[in-house]
């Protein structure tokens, strides 16, 4: 059976154990048809960088599926016309990696560096300094006279 990952968007008015609920409806449904979810991620409550019906934010699910085409057409089906379904992108891959997708792996990373300069500390250089003339240090200057004039 042919190998696709599945993102979909559900709309931010709606909890988490119903977002849970409209991917075991989707699990069931390939299951029932012998096919398999191989990966499974919730990705969380995320900003969208626009509008979409009216929504800023949105629970975001990647789908790891085994399963036929035909029955991926009625699944996407399906969920175009569900209400809670803001976005839906089903694209056919080579394999399913195992691993955690770069969106969960990074997103314990983002906390620790995120506002990095905020609470009083600045980064090194001042605030205009960009490296093209400017300020010059000494040495420079000592560097720039010629050998005979010092004498």
């Amino acid at each position: 059976m042919p190998l696709y990952e599945s993102v979909l968007i559900a709309r931010n008015d709606i909890s988490q154990q119903q977002v849970d609920a409209i991917l075991d409806g989707i699990a069931a449904q390939i299951e029932a048809d012998g096919g398999a979810v191989r990966k499974r991620e919730y990705w969380g409550l995320r900003s969208l960088s626009y509008r979409i019906k009216k929504n800023r934010k949105g629970h975001y699910a990647l789908l790891g599926l085994e399963v036929r085409s035909e029955l991926l057409k009625e699944i996407e089906r399906q969920l175009s016309l569900n209400e809670d379904i803001l976005r839906l992108l089903t694209l056919r891959v080579d394999e399913i990696d195992e691993a955690p997708s770069p969106v969960l792996s990074r997103k314990g990373e983002d906390r620790g560096e995120r506002g990095s300069f905020r609470g009083g500390a600045k980064p090194a250089g001042g605030r205009f300094e960009s490296g093209r003339g400017g300020r010059r240090g000494g040495d420079d200057r000592i560097a720039d006279q010629p050998e005979n004039a010092a004498e």
